[in-house]
């Protein structure tokens, strides 16, 4: 769709929340043909000056009609109530290797060598100067995406073509999370403030609402797909978390928060599905074996804040946990026990709540180093190296996004290895999708997706990114298709 043309929705759907206010799916049904509407229009060639006065003329028009916008009040109640406001500015690096909580059973410090993520990024730079000029890099993806993307310039390969769907099962509570079934093209699930999560199926056409998973009796903060997409695990501020059969909706265990406080997020162990890890609004971060229901021994530790982000490296030795008090703390995993060490700690930004963590062990050619992906209410997007195998991040660099209050989420593209560049996708509190190349030095930006009419808070891209997914606080799904080449 054109520029504009997407710059008109983007006015329409911030405008939709006054239409019909008791007749939510007809504020649905409405944002959907103008969408459509809106793309044969784009089709028919109209000069740039008419487009541009159109868009105009429409925003006027809409201002005068409902009057000056404001934000949603549950999209500010939601914020309120999952994150705190920031203070003052800090950024350091602290060790715990003098703590006495870190020393092994004989009172020996731990001693873990920077070597394995080193070495990574090492063998990393090696295949690539090994590699022909212009070639692509070897990575398990490669292939793929090469068959994708082709020679395309990188926001050749991020233009999207417009909205596929819109879910509505969700609106007026906020969905703070959804997400692509693994390895999977057309399963997606949602979480929502209303306290149930939705499966959809985008084919066949048209896609569908397979069903709506209930039982949480206050707000569904954060889910997780198993690696086989047979189970999921939520987390609620009810102070629970419950596992379930993706297959069928059935609610296989409820497990409560071993200190009866509200959950805000979770993870599975990537090697381990058996094994989750859960973060409170005390401030602990737990291991739970969800077979037994119980905590893992030596699984436990505590945050500076409530605990809102939560990501494992791909070998799932390293933890990473964020709190709302502008902290991200490493820690190292057992595999073989579940025990947790904590390792390192990072203050982002004294008082600014991290809400997004997403770790990749590489990104492109051009990014070799393992690296982190961080949201934290600075109006910033920050990118870390990880130097280490303790997680001591190093700052690379930062992108401008809108989120002062909300928890918007943001992760890398799937597909890493194309010729030119890669790619992050975030949220942001402007209601638009944000696209960024991380290698480009100057005008990382590469694309913005407008359609909401609320902070979108979360985005997730199918395998082979054909969809790419966002929520928001007012409770709209948005699926979005790439353009076809």
């Amino acid at each position: 769709m054109a520029a504009v043309w997407q710059q008109v929705l983007a006015v329409d759907a911030r405008y939709n929340a006054y239409r019909t206010p008791t007749f939510p799916q007809f504020r649905t049904q409405y944002i959907r043909r103008r969408s459509q509407l809106l793309r044969e229009n784009a089709k028919a060639g109209h000069p740039p000056a008419l487009r541009r006065q159109y868009l105009r003329l429409r925003g006027q028009l809409l201002g005068q009609r409902y009057g000056p916008l404001s934000e949603p009040g549950s999209a500010r109640a939601y914020s309120n109530s999952i994150i705190r406001s920031s203070r003052t500015t800090l950024d350091r690096m602290e060790d715990f290797e003098d703590d006495p909580r870190a020393l092994g059973a004989r009172g020996h410090r731990r001693s873990v060598s920077r070597g394995s993520y080193q070495l990574q990024a090492q063998m990393n730079r090696a295949v690539y100067e090994d590699r022909p000029p212009g070639s692509v890099v070897p990575t398990s993806a490669a292939e793929a995406s090469r068959a994708m993307a082709g020679d395309t310039s990188l926001s050749e390969n991020y233009a999207f073509a417009g909205m596929y769907h819109v879910f509505d099962q969700h609106v007026d509570e906020a969905v703070p999370r959804v997400r692509f079934a693994n390895d999977d093209r057309h399963r997606l699930a949602c979480c929502s403030l209303d306290g149930s999560i939705s499966l959809c199926q985008l084919v066949p056409a048209p896609p569908t609402v397979l069903r709506v998973l209930r039982g949480h009796t206050r707000g569904v903060s954060d889910f997780a797909w198993s690696l086989s997409n047979d189970i999921l695990v939520s987390t609620s501020l009810d102070a629970t978390m419950r596992i379930w059969a993706s297959e069928d909706g059935r609610c296989i265990r409820e497990i409560p928060d071993p200190d009866g406080a509200e959950l805000l997020c979770c993870t599975f162990q990537p090697v381990n599905n058996n094994l989750t890890v859960v973060g409170n609004a005390k401030h602990n971060v737990h291991v739970m074996n969800i077979s037994t229901g119980k905590k893992v021994k030596g699984g436990s530790s505590k945050l500076t804040g409530r605990v809102l982000a939560l990501s494992f490296d791909a070998p799932g030795r390293l933890l990473w946990a964020g709190d709302d008090r502008g902290s991200v703390f490493s820690f190292l995993f057992d595999m073989a026990t579940g025990k947790l060490t904590k390792a390192k700690r990072l203050v982002v930004h004294e008082g600014s709540p991290v809400t997004s963590i997403s770790a990749r062990s590489w990104v492109s050619r051009e990014a070799r180093d393992p690296s982190l992906l961080i949201n934290a209410c600075l109006n910033k997007l920050l990118l870390y190296r990880v130097v280490d195998n303790e997680g001591t991040l190093q700052l690379k660099r930062s992108f401008p996004i809108e989120q002062s209050s909300h928890p918007v989420r943001s992760i890398f593209c799937p597909l890493m290895s194309f010729r030119q560049g890669a790619c992050v996708v975030t949220g942001s509190e402007d209601m638009c999708v944000h696209f960024f190349d991380v290698e480009r030095a100057a005008k990382a930006a590469v694309n913005k997706l407008q359609g909401h009419s609320a902070p979108v808070l979360d985005v997730s891209f199918n395998c082979d990114e054909s969809l790419l997914a966002s929520s928001d606080a007012s409770g709209m799904v948005i699926v979005w298709r790439r353009e076809q080449k």
